[in-house]
């Protein structure tokens, strides 16, 4: 008896533009939260964003990475970068790793955020 053959699915309408924004490092969670993915570097002379690619927000940390000195200053430079208190930004993922998540919980949108991070970044 032959087989038969499956059906091939095709991709929703809205494939290409969950591609599209999958490839920005700036998106927004099911909570409404924005997120930003950072590549963190710690050690370095100032606290700067180096670049801005399509994977992360690679961010220049002026603090050692021991103790957690390197994540607190990344969240104190992200808030100034961003004109946020502190408080609206949290590191969600990462905490031991170059490669953070970070939480922004505010009103800004992510392009809003995404245009600030690419000001500072030059």
């Amino acid at each position: 008896m032959p087989k038969k053959e499956k059906a091939v699915r095709a991709q929703p309408a809205g494939g290409a533009a969950a591609e599209a924004e999958a490839s920005c490092p700036v998106t927004q969670d099911k909570s409404g939260a924005v997120t930003i993915t950072v590549h963190a570097k710690p050690g370095s002379k100032h606290s700067s964003i180096t670049e801005v690619a399509a994977e992360a927000v690679a961010v220049a940390i002026a603090a050692p990475p021991a103790d957690g000195e390197a994540n607190t200053e990344l969240i104190r430079y992200l808030a100034e970068v961003l004109e946020l208190k502190k408080s609206h930004i949290s590191l969600d993922k990462g905490s031991r790793s170059r490669d953070k998540l970070i939480r922004v919980d505010s009103s800004l949108s992510p392009e809003e955020v995404l245009r600030r991070l690419r000001q500072a970044a030059g």
